[in-house]
């Protein structure tokens, strides 16, 4: 598990940290880096992809851009550091306390957990569209490829199938299962049938919301799901009363032993700027973290660290108070 993360130079966050737990929200204004921190974690599993010139803060004049994963049990005290020169070889470096190399076979399985982490910001327009099947389908970033995706669990998995669409008629009681049509050669689609009288519906004429439900809830249901999940605002779009849900899908990721899951958990990040979101993790504000933008320069402000933080929640919401602006985080003027 990665434990925290050191950014510098890179974009709005030149020198700042992002502390990690089995679940992490990131809350705060458009422009905070909230997306930032998710992209210099795939920027650091694959640093060949990215320049210099692409990921330098602007205005700001350095040499060298550096994000530096440090990592938790069962590596604790190792680093990889991800560098960016103006002049000269992109590296990914892995090291211990002491700045020693380290080698394989830890290095390769610290390269390997980098190289699974998975970014989503959900389209229902994408997440419709039928797919042509092919061997070991994943969910693509913005949704796209369900169907496949969907089919290889029927296939694959079928009890988790099952719980899937058990949850799906929790969430959406309209519904009581998924099911799939052949619109193609080679091709699938999906669509959901009702739970009174079994109509069926196709993908395309269903809501933004219960296609943005469905494809987050693939992904807690996966049997081996990415290292790390990143999901952009997992809320959005939405219906209020399934927010709960949501949060719960999420830990199911995180936390699968406390779902009945034998697997490996996942390590889920996840940003969000909605109050109503926010307030479910009142009761745990050690998985929050605050951005905030100071200036051009974005800082991250674990939520736990704040001494007055009993005292600001005696009497009110935590989406309230971070709303007001307590917290910071919020958009301003200046």
């Amino acid at each position: 598990m990665i434990q925290s993360v050191d950014f510098r130079n890179f974009k709005v966050l030149w020198k700042t940290k992002l502390d990690l737990g089995r679940f992490t929200l990131i809350v705060g204004p458009n422009g905070s880096g909230k997306t930032t921190a998710l992209q210099a974690l795939q920027a650091a599993a694959n640093p060949g992809s990215y320049t210099f010139e692409h990921l330098a803060s602007v205005g700001y004049p350095c040499s060298t851009v550096e994000v530096v994963v440090h990592w938790g049990n069962p590596y604790n005290g190792l680093t990889t550091k991800a560098i960016w020169p103006s002049a000269g070889d992109r590296d990914q470096i892995y090291q211990d306390q002491e700045g020693r190399r380290v080698g394989d076979p830890t290095a390769s399985s610290l390269r390997k957990f980098l190289t699974r982490i998975r970014s989503y910001s959900l389209d229902a327009t994408a997440i419709a569209n039928p797919v042509r099947l092919q061997p070991n389908l994943e969910l693509a970033h913005n949704g796209g490829l369900l169907p496949g995706v969907l089919d290889q669990l029927r296939d694959r998995e079928p009890e988790r199938f099952e719980a899937l669409n058990r949850e799906l008629a929790r969430w959406l009681p309209e519904f009581d299962r998924v099911l799939f049509s052949t619109p193609g050669s080679g091709v699938r689609a999906f669509l959901l049938r009702t739970h009174q009288q079994h109509h069926t519906i196709g993908a395309s004429d269903l809501s933004q919301g219960t296609l943005l439900a469905l494809a987050i809830l693939t992904v807690a249901y996966l049997p081996d799901p990415p290292s790390i999940v990143c999901f952009e605002e997992p809320d959005r779009g939405i219906h209020p009363r399934l927010l709960r849900e949501v949060r719960d899908a999420l830990y199911r990721l995180s936390y699968p032993e406390s779902f009945g899951d034998s697997r490996e958990p996942a390590q889920v990040v996840a940003t969000t700027h909605s109050p109503y979101f926010l307030d479910l993790f009142k009761d745990h504000p050690d998985e929050v973290i605050i951005a905030q933008k100071v200036g051009v320069e974005a800082r991250f402000e674990p939520l736990s660290q704040r001494s007055d933080l009993q005292e600001i929640l005696e009497s009110a919401h935590l989406g309230e108070v971070w709303y007001s602006g307590i917290l910071g985080g919020v958009p301003s003027g200046g």
